[in-house]
């Protein structure tokens, strides 16, 4: 069984998220994270730190504790169960690698969008995206709010799926919450304004580095998925966009998979979006081959779960040919 061990730790995270989504309550780890960050934040707050080079090292202070905390804690959890029995200890992993990953919960929000929009009540749909989307959305028409909705599905179908996943495969629970850490961070302090413009630039720049290698594996997951999404756009078109647009955004790595997702709806993402009443110049994102409506929405999340189980898949395979070739070399 140990061969097949985070296989069946990935499989049974997903089946749980799959089964059960999301749960909302104070005690789930991102939000204990959350809680933890914002006391640091408050305890920064209160130091009225002026120099650059200050905030800048209390804020690397405050991500590196909050990243290595986070990792100890789940490491000494695991540890404890692994020490009773084996069985219980994967048991306990997949338990919290299921709180690590989100993509029903995507779907469920997204697809909130999607039925306003079927039923025409625009406001409501914009109530809806602003759940799920930053910018400012009381001015969007339905064609925008339909990429919106997309754009969100395709960036965090890397930050609340894949990337988890690929942080488990290699260190287990104990690096997914690590993952799931710098994620919350860059969200919570990773703003380019004000005191966060260096206070939360270490926590941006760390999430840009944690997910260099997984929004590239994410955007080839996607264009796996978009072999079988059915949807206006093809796979051909996909990787032509990736290719093309994946650097079209001021992060580093959030164009890689938005520019898949382009590619396979046949849709112009991207562009000028207003954030707190300013507007915010933005490169466009793929060609404007179909005219988008609601139904890219669901095309969408069958993309991000085709992207999904493939990684899975992917994964999955990789982590028992490692086990194996250990195995061998110990003998």
């Amino acid at each position: 069984m140990a061969i097949y061990k985070t296989a069946l730790i990935m499989l049974s995270a997903f089946i749980l998220d799959c089964i059960i989504g999301d749960p909302q309550n104070p005690f789930h780890p991102m939000r204990l994270i959350g809680s933890g960050i914002s006391l640091g934040e408050k305890a920064y707050k209160k130091t009225k730190a002026k120099k650059p080079a200050v905030k800048f090292t209390m804020g690397a202070l405050l991500a590196l504790a909050t990243v290595a905390l986070s990792y100890a804690a789940t490491k000494i959890i695991t540890l404890g169960f692994y020490h009773i029995d084996l069985r219980l200890g994967m048991a306990a992993e997949a338990a919290i690698c299921y709180f690590l990953i989100a993509p029903k919960a995507l779907r469920r929000e997204s697809m909130k969008v999607y039925g306003s929009l079927r039923a025409g009540d625009l406001d409501e749909a914009r109530k809806n995206l602003s759940y799920i989307v930053g910018r400012d959305v009381q001015n969007l028409d339905a064609p925008e709010i339909i990429k919106a909705a997309v754009e969100t599905i395709a960036e965090n179908l890397n930050d609340g799926t894949i990337a988890p996943l690929v942080f488990i495969c290699i260190g287990g629970a104990p690096l997914g919450m690590a993952y799931k850490a710098i994620n919350t961070l860059d969200s919570m302090l990773g703003y380019r304004t004000g005191d966060y413009e260096h206070f939360g630039k270490f926590a941006a720049r760390l999430d840009d580095a944690a997910n260099l290698i997984p929004a590239r594996f994410s955007a080839v997951m996607m264009i796996l998925g978009s072999l079988f999404i059915g949807a206006g756009g093809s796979a051909k078109n996909a990787a032509r966009i990736f290719a093309r647009d994946r650097y079209n955004h001021k992060s580093p790595n959030s164009a890689q998979t938005e520019s898949v997702c382009a590619g396979a709806l046949g849709l112009k993402l991207g562009g000028d979006a207003y954030y707190h009443g300013a507007l915010v110049s933005k490169q466009t994102i793929g060609d404007e081959i179909n005219r988008p409506e609601p139904e890219h929405i669901k095309a969408a999340n069958r993309l991000m779960y085709a992207a999904t189980i493939a990684a899975i898949v992917l994964l999955a395979a990789g982590s028992v040919l490692f086990a194996i070739s250990r195995g061998s070399a110990n003998v």
